[in-house]
């Protein structure tokens, strides 16, 4: 019998959501704001609940960063296996997850990714590698230049999303016209 004192444990929620809260604080104020006790505050944990999944802040944004990009893989092969595999198939998931309409910058997963990014070396690096790690993975199907055009065209846009999201008039046609762009068929 428990008391009405003691909560049942769940440590896989509390996990998931002091990743979420970290990304979250990320994507909003910054990768400073990240402090383990505004993750706590923010995930409704003590600092020293915290601390038993993340020993440390370093620990606890390599495991948003980790996360980050073990969804983006899931996604990313959801949508090749629902696409068979032809030409630009990684280019389409690519520009799809990375120009999603319904994702705000501030809630958008890849908002705390590319935050990470843009301050610290070592997550360009692990960056790279995955992109690389991907593109090598499909080079059957995505190693045309004009492909790789899209993907950094999906990039630049969604860096202009995050960055002014005032300038970005018209994202659902933008997204369109690199789909047609990374379509064989399409573009003839």
């Amino acid at each position: 019998m428990t008391s009405s004192y003691e909560r049942k444990k769940q440590p896989e929620l509390v996990r998931q959501a002091l990743l979420d809260c970290a990304a979250l604080i990320a994507a909003e104020a910054g990768p400073a704001s990240v402090t383990l006790q505004a993750v706590a505050d923010a995930a409704g944990v003590t600092k020293g609940g915290l601390l038993h999944h993340y020993p440390s802040k370093q620990a606890l944004i390599d495991a948003v960063f980790d996360e980050v990009l073990a969804r983006l893989d899931q996604n990313i092969d959801a949508s090749l296996a629902k696409d068979g595999g032809s030409y630009g198939a990684f280019t389409r998931a690519y520009v799809d997850l990375s120009l999603r309409r319904d994702l705000k910058p501030a809630t958008d997963p890849w908002s705390a990714l590319s935050i990470f990014m843009l301050s610290d070396p070592a997550y360009r690096d692990r960056w790279r590698a995955w992109i690389v790690g991907r593109l090598e993975k499909h080079g059957d199907t995505d190693a045309d230049p004009a492909l790789q055009v899209v993907r950094f065209a999906a990039d630049g846009i969604w860096l202009a999303r995050l960055l002014y999201p005032e300038m970005i008039h018209d994202q659902k046609r933008l997204r369109a016209d690199l789909m047609k762009l990374a379509d064989k068929k399409a573009r003839r």
